[in-house]
């Protein structure tokens, strides 16, 4: 299996967006089998293929004054924003060279961030119905994908840093009257992304059997 790990820093939204898009091609023309696209976003809220959005609670006007842009993108659900307090992974995967299920590749994403969160000591949940992962009522991972020819793209954000959680008070997450969370938030203590991606790329290769 040829597997390619892209472990960035902070990034432009649409940067990454086209970069997968490329690793995409790359995996459509089997050049590669699969990839792992880790990042961080600067400050932006996306709208997936059942965005509202009237899920946006500012207008245009402000966001522009923020510097958060607004991306309709083809990943599924609905309203969510990134920031750099969070763990982007971005999948690329040929699901042919894993299993054609989408329900799975939905569950391993959510269980390789309850393995993450499991190395810290704390418990993330599922909530039946509900795609994503939370600690009690409030949220703190959230996934969207979108997948063609049995390819991958778009994934899964884990809120690591509390200070960057204030920018959801800008949407209704997923639609939803909810709460998020950040790593940090409940541990009380700092979370170093480095060592935190680190963690992530040995419980995600460890749920989709890559080798190291």
């Amino acid at each position: 299996m040829v597997f390619k790990l892209f472990n960035l820093g902070i990034m432009d939204y649409k940067e990454a967006w086209e970069l997968q898009g490329k690793v995409f091609g790359q995996i459509k023309n089997n050049s590669l089998n699969s990839a792992l696209i880790l990042c961080q976003h600067y400050p932006v809220i996306t709208l997936g293929r059942q965005g509202k959005e009237d899920n946006i609670r500012v207008l245009p006007l402000e966001l522009k004054r923020m510097g958060i842009g607004v991306y309709k993108i083809e990943r599924g659900g609905d309203v969510t924003y990134h920031g750099p307090g969070q763990l982007i992974a971005y999948p690329v995967l040929d699901l042919g060279s894993f299993k054609k299920d989408i329900h799975l590749f939905l569950r391993q994403l959510e269980e390789s961030a309850i393995k993450f969160l499991s190395a810290f000591g704390v418990k993330g949940l599922r909530r039946k119905g509900l795609t994503g992962v939370w600690i009690g009522q409030r949220k703190i991972a959230s996934i969207g994908i979108a997948i063609k020819n049995w390819i991958t793209f778009h994934g899964i954000s884990i809120n690591l840093k509390k200070n960057d959680l204030d920018n959801f008070n800008l949407i209704r997450p997923c639609g939803m009257d909810i709460e998020m969370t950040s790593l940090e938030t409940i541990l009380g203590e700092n979370i170093e992304i480095g060592r935190a991606k680190e963690i992530f790329i040995d419980k995600f290769k460890d749920e989709f059997l890559i080798p190291n």
